[in-house]
Parts: C-alpha cells; sequence; structure tokens
C-alpha cells in the first residue's frame, strides 16, 4: 500500500482524487458523512498521536503509523496531531469505536484499547486500496460487535504450520475483527506442544512417518491403505509459542490452546504407552478418523500425566479458557479395561460416559486453581457437564442450546455453518482436496447464532461464535488461507452484526474491496462466491 498521512481540507481537489465511504467488512453500526462535502486528504508526513502514558495505545499507534505511514508521538496539546488515538468513549462494549473526521482532524476513540485498534483497522480497510490523493469525508463512524468471544480455529496437529505462518494468520483474523485465536496442537495425528518435564513426548510423538493419500482413510482395510512416503514433523517450542501469545496480544487476541482429553491421544500413547488401557503398543496415526484407543480413565498415572502437561500449558498461554477437547473419545476400550471398571465401582457410576465426566472435573479443579476455565466440545454434555466448564458447539446447535439452559456459557460453531475445512465451491473439481461437504460463502453469511428456543436469560450465554480450519487435507499455508478466505469475511459479520443489520447482497459488495485489500497483503483467497 502506497504511504500516506494527513493534511486537512475544506475544498475541493481540482483533480481526481478517491473519496473513501467507509464501507468495510465488518460494517460499521453507523456512518454518517457530513452533507457539507467537506473532507480531509491523507498525504505524506504527518502524524498520529496517542496518551504518553499508555503502552498500549502506543503500540495502537505505531500500528496506525505502519499502515498509513505517519510517524507516531505522544498528544502534546501546543501541537496537535493530524490524527490522534483517544480512550473515554461512552459505551460499555470495551471493543466499540467511533471515528470523528472534521475540521481539527481525524481521532479515532475507543472504549478501551481494543475498540481504538479496531477502529484503526476500519479505517486502514477504508484507505487501503486508494492511490494518490485520498478524500475522507467529514464524517462520523463507529461500530461494537456483538459477540465477545470472536474465534477462529487452527488445527496445526494433522499438519504442522512454522511460527511465520501462525503470525501470519493472527495478522488476518485481526484485519477481520477476531479476538479469539483456537489453537488446536494435539491429535492422534501429532504432537505440536513442548512439555518440558516430559520432552521426548514433543520429539517422538511430533513425527508422523507418513499420511494416507487421498481419501483412502485406511481405517475400514488398513491393510490396504496407501500412504505418501513423506514425513511430517515439527512442535512449537514454549519459547516459541510465548512469542505468538506476545504477537496476538499486541492485535487483541486471545489464545485459546487445545490439548484433548481423553481421545484424540494415540500420539501421546505411541510415547506412553502404559496410560492406554490395553498397553500398546502404538504409533502415531498416519490415516484420518476416531480411534477406540483413548487414555485409561482407570490409571491414577493418567492424571497424573495430564497436569503435568496443562501445568505447562497453563505456563505459556495466559488466557483464560483452556480447551480440553472431549470430542469423539469412544469407550469401548474402558467397557472392557479393568481399571476403568475398577474406577467406576469405585465412583459408584453407571455408565462410561460419567468416566470422562469423571476426569473433566479432575481436571476443571486443577485448572481453577490457576484461574482457568475448561471448554470442551459438545459431547462433555453426555457424562453430565462438569460445574462451570464452557461448551463448544459442533454437531449442530442442540449441544449448545442444551448447554446454554443449564446456564453455561457457550461458542456456536456448528458444521453446517462454521467448518471452512469443507469445499466452498459447487464444482469440487476446481478446488484443493478438501474432507468433503460444501459450505459456501452465503451459508456462512447466513448463520444465526442464537437459536431459536432459548429465553431471553438462556440466550445470554451464548457468549460467542467461532470457524473451524481443520487440516487434514489442508498441507500449506497458501492452501490454508484459500479455506479461510473470504469466509472468515462472512463470519466476522456474523460475530460484529446484528441480524437485523445483515444484508448479503450488500455484503458482497463490500466484499470486493476487502478482495482488491487482500490482494494488496498478498493473501491467498478464493475469488468466486459459490
Amino acid at each position: 500500500m502506497k504511504t500516506l498521512s494527513l493534511i486537512l481540507c475544506a475544498a475541493f481537489s481540482l483533480g481526481v482524487a478517491a473519496e473513501v465511504n467507509y464501507q468495510v467488512v465488518p460494517l460499521p453500526q453507523q456512518i454518517d458523512i457530513d452533507a457539507s462535502g467537506k473532507y480531509a486528504v491523507l498525504a505524506e508526513g504527518m502524524t498520529v498521536s496517542y496518551p504518553a502514558d499508555n503502552a498500549q495505545m502506543k503500540r495502537n499507534a505505531e500500528f496506525a503509523a505502519e499502515y498509513f505511514g505517519l510517524s507516531a508521538k505522544p498528544a502534546d496539546k501546543k501541537k496537535p496531531a493530524e490524527v490522534s488515538l483517544t480512550l473515554g468513549l461512552k459505551n460499555d462494549n470495551p471493543d466499540a469505536y467511533c471515528i470523528s473526521v472534521t475540521g481539527k482532524g481525524i481521532n479515532i476513540q475507543g472504549a478501551s484499547e481494543s475498540g481504538v485498534f479496531y477502529g484503526i483497522q476500519t479505517l486502514r480497510k477504508s484507505v487501503m486500496n486508494e492511490q494518490g490523493e485520498v478524500h475522507l469525508p467529514y464524517a462520523t463512524v463507529s461500530g461494537a460487535p456483538r459477540f465477545g468471544y470472536r474465534g477462529t480455529e487452527l488445527d496445526c496437529a494433522r499438519h504442522f504450520f512454522p511460527v511465520s505462518f501462525v503470525k501470519k494468520f493472527i495478522d488476518i483474523l485481526a484485519l477481520h475483527g477476531i479476538n479469539r485465536f483456537h489453537w488446536h496442537l494435539t491429535d492422534d495425528q501429532g504432537w505440536r506442544f513442548e512439555v518440558k518435564a516430559l520432552p521426548q513426548l514433543a520429539e517422538k510423538a511430533s513425527v508422523r512417518p507418513h499420511t494416507i493419500i487421498g481419501k483412502n482413510i485406511g481405517l475400514r482395510d488398513p491393510a490396504n491403505a496407501i500412504y505418501d512416503d513423506t514425513p511430517e514433523t515439527g512442535y512449537y517450542t514454549q519459547e516459541e509459542m510465548r512469542e505468538v501469545v506476545r504477537y496476538a496480544a499486541e492485535r487483541y487476541i486471545t489464545i485459546v490452546p487445545e490439548i484433548d482429553l481423553p481421545g484424540h491421544m494415540i500420539a501421546a500413547l505411541s510415547v506412553f504407552p502404559h496410560l492406554g488401557c490395553t498397553g500398546g503398543p502404538y504409533e502415531v496415526w498416519g490415516v484420518w478418523g476416531i480411534a477406540d484407543d483413548v487414555l485409561c480413565a482407570g490409571n491414577p498415572g493418567t492424571l497424573e500425566f495430564l497436569k503435568t502437561v496443562y501445568g505447562e500449558l497453563c505456563d505459556v498461554f495466559p488466557g483464560k479458557l483452556i480447551h480440553i477437547g472431549g470430542d469423539e473419545s469412544p469407550r469401548v476400550r474402558w467397557k472392557t479395561c479393568p481399571k476403568c471398571q475398577a474406577k467406576m465401582k469405585e465412583l459408584g457410576l453407571k455408565e462410561e460416559a460419567q468416566l470422562q465426566t469423571y476426569i473433566n472435573k479432575e481436571m476443571e479443579a486443577f485448572l481453577s486453581k490457576r484461574g482457568r476455565q475448561i471448554i470442551g466440545w459438545d459431547e462433555t454434555l453426555e457424562g453430565g457437564l462438569s460445574d462451570k466448564a464452557a461448551v463448544m458447539s459442533w454437531r449442530g446447535y442442540e449441544g449448545g442450546k442444551a448447554a446454554a439452559k443449564l446456564h453455561h456459557q457457550v461458542v456456536m460453531t456448528p458444521t453446517s455453518h462454521c467448518y471452512i475445512d469443507y469445499y466452498q465451491l459447487k464444482n469440487h473439481d476446481a478446488q484443493p482436496l478438501a474432507i468433503g461437504g460444501y459450505l459456501p460463502l452465503s451459508k456462512v453469511y447466513s448463520m444465526e447464532p442464537v437459536p431459536d428456543g432459548l429465553t431471553e436469560e438462556e440466550a445470554k450465554y451464548i457468549m460467542g461464535v467461532q470457524c473451524n480450519l481443520w487440516t487434514e487435507y489442508v498441507l500449506s499455508p497458501d492452501h490454508a488461507e484459500y479455506m479461510l478466505l473470504p469466509r472468515l469475511a462472512a463470519m466476522s459479520e456474523v460475530q460484529w452484526l446484528q441480524p437485523e443489520a445483515k444484508n448479503y447482497e450488500q455484503f458482497l459488495g463490500r466484499l470486493e474491496s476487502l478482495r482488491q485489500n487482500y490482494r494488496k497483503l498478498g493473501y491467498k483467497y478464493c475469488s468466486t462466491n459459490e
């Protein structure tokens, strides 16, 4: 993007100039353009100011300076800047912002530092595509998101993505007003989280010798499965993850790390086979699907292992929510395992699903002492939800509705609207291989996160909505970006706008400008809508 800064003008330019309309994605709640025809002009050499005693606002100013070609400086009443960043917006929503373009300059005010950041992003998207002199009509532009939790998930267990791409992914989220990065770190096919007390876990369980080719998943007929000959390796050191945490926090994004329990643990069992019901041997899975082998619920070493792992997870990730997975965990091994059956008898449990709740409650108590709250997939409801657990509803809306009725916090992420590992075009042959399904842009945009059947009080427990990018068939950063964009744009409007403010046809018009933003930034994206 051509570097720009600010000159204030109250007259029309004699030459051709681009005039912005502030119609970006996600759409601001209010765009009131002054009828006077007056405008500010962005040009080189001006400044952006911030409160001198606020480090977050200084970082915001540095972002604005980078985006617009300005220089950042502390606020000075004697020498006011052309662009000023301020706090004090009266709005109960901490992410609310208001951009005022007047004869006194441009002011971006927020209800908090995050609100200022989102105002900067709105202005950035408004001017990014323009060349030469850019007119900013005198206006008031304001916005505030509908949901406090606005998430996107990236699965780095099935295929490993380098730290450089994880940071780029976070930049993409920031552009769209997303504030939660759900980082899926472990699964049957790979363990990507370094545990310093158990170094062999990452060193060995991160290595998958080969991967099933295409749609031949190999579960029903493993003897005839066809594999590639390319090992999949890689894990994140704790130092690298702390750097990602810092990078995300500067962009007002909190990381929600996920380490699955008690299922999706084949990679860990390959290193610690005694923690499985059969004792193994196990090897890191090279196929996709659901494994019968899970952590042994009756082995006291299981909880010791989990507390070691999650204790270090808390040391790295300071966010309140810790994702424990809990999905796709068969209980067939528990039914025949003497240790598991003995534990059921000891606890007076009637069904194996309650063993999972037992583990969840133990981990909830452990994490609560560290000031954390567990969140899990909707299968965690099946044996009885632990006391303060939040639920991520992926198998449709019903799990989320049930949790909300029980007054548990809910993030809606049903496959029908939120699984962006699905094909986004009807013509599958025109796209890279995907896991299946069909989720076009319009279907994402049509999502209503608060389902019918909830009272007004129960609806308050729907704290947010999230889209998920699983990577069984996503092998590269370019492919991940293609699957993400522009469906993330549709999701951002679901997260930010009230239902009555959504209009798909109008969104498509604004999306074309956003696609130009993508090109400016070098992002890969799908150029077709259906």
